[in-house]
């Protein structure tokens, strides 16, 4: 049987986070958040009053590092068991969210080990001792409403996308003045992981047509808003959010594609920003997977307006316009030209390749899949190459 899970609820537009006045008969909200951009921007102190307005007692565990370790989960976690939340709130960008998603995870059960969940649908019953609330910072990653989580292992620099529904927030809150914090490089390099969420979703095996609408839906908003937004424009900035979640909750749904395993393991070798590495990669990918898929491309670029007749002009297009879309956004198309040099991609592309074929993306994308043809396609990412086998 198949299945769509989706969030309870999702609050969306300017001020939003105010919609958590309604989290009435909670007693304590365990808030976990990045850096500083929350601080600075005022939106974390904004959220605590919010909470402690709704009647909760508040506990702020901040300083959660971009692509969180294991060992910042497990410290997550015995922070939460000391204040027995039973409400958890993330808020910022992927990384923070991502994190508190596994923190959970142990905080219900201490006795577990990330090894035990590591594995794709493997997580026990959640909601025992809270529910999850996701507030995103930025407009990309749309784990306020999927069921993954990406968490590094340090030892052995692979990041593994942990994926079950128990973990898909029950509340997410697109809050429209939040984005308009973003630097410009991250809002390019979120909203190409937006575009990629939402054309792996629309080829991936196991699409639907619930994940159809809303992956067709992502692309043509992220398509007419993406460069606005990157030059700051608010309108577009707000249609980024919401084009963001669109994309999320279709790929949470359908999965996604060969582009996320090789920039999960990419990303984690090469410390290049996730978004970075898949937009250096969609290209290749589709070029890759129109071998078994091509009129799935041809219809995203119909969708889109883009010219061709036949299905591989239209496909062709499709990779033209991504390539155009990052050069506009000021992203390098190769990852030689994001600064990995010969040597060091010569030294671990071999071990990438055989990393992303274990990745639990992989299993989704449309066209089979090995070590071989794994490194063929990251090599081509690697030197700007077409893929032509």
């Amino acid at each position: 049987m198949a299945r769509f899970t989706l969030p309870r609820d999702i609050y969306f537009g300017p001020n939003a986070i105010s919609e958590l006045k309604n989290l009435k008969g909670y007693q304590k909200a365990f808030i976990v958040t990045g850096g500083h951009s929350m601080r600075k921007t005022g939106f974390l102190q904004k959220l605590d009053d919010v909470l402690k307005d709704a009647g909760l007692q508040t506990f702020i565990y901040d300083g959660v590092e971009p692509d969180p370790s294991i060992e910042r989960v497990y410290d997550g976690a015995k922070a939460m068991r000391e204040f027995e939340p039973d409400v958890i709130v993330a808020i910022g960008g992927g990384s923070p969210m991502d994190a508190a998603k596994a923190m959970w995870v142990f905080y219900e059960y201490p006795e577990k080990t990330f090894d035990d969940i590591k594995n794709p649908f493997t997580m026990p019953k959640l909601r025992k001792k809270a529910i999850f609330v996701g507030i995103p910072s930025t407009s990309g990653t749309a784990s306020e409403v999927t069921a993954f989580s990406v968490i590094t292992d340090y030892s052995t620099d692979i990041k593994y996308p942990l994926a079950d529904f128990e973990i898909t927030p029950d509340i997410a809150v697109l809050d429209s003045d939040i984005p308009m914090t973003m630097p410009k490089t991250l809002t390019a390099h979120t909203g190409m992981d937006a575009l990629t969420h939402a054309i792996e979703a629309y080829v991936a095996s196991a699409r639907s047509d619930f994940s159809d609408a809303l992956a067709l839906k992502a692309i043509s908003s992220i398509f007419d808003s993406i460069l606005d937004s990157y030059h700051g424009d608010a309108e577009a900035r707000g249609k980024m959010h919401i084009a963001q979640c669109l994309a999320g909750m279709a790929f949470s749904n359908a999965l996604l594609g060969i582009s996320h395993s090789l920039a999960h393991k990419t990303g984690a070798v090469f410390h290049i920003p996730h978004g970075c590495c898949n937009a250096i990669l969609l290209p290749n990918v589709i070029q890759y997977n129109s071998r078994v898929c091509m009129e799935r491309y041809a219809q995203i670029a119909r969708e889109v307006g883009l010219p061709g007749v036949t299905d591989k002009q239209l496909t062709n297009s499709l990779v033209e316009a991504v390539r155009e879309l990052n050069k506009k956004l000021n992203i390098a198309q190769t990852y030689q030209a994001n600064g990995v040099s010969e040597e060091d991609f010569k030294a671990h592309c071999k071990e990438i390749a055989v990393n992303a074929v274990g990745d639990p993306c992989t299993g989704s994308n449309p066209r089979e899949t090995d070590a071989d043809n794994m490194l063929k396609v990251l090599t081509c990412a690697y030197y700007g190459e077409d893929v032509t086998f």
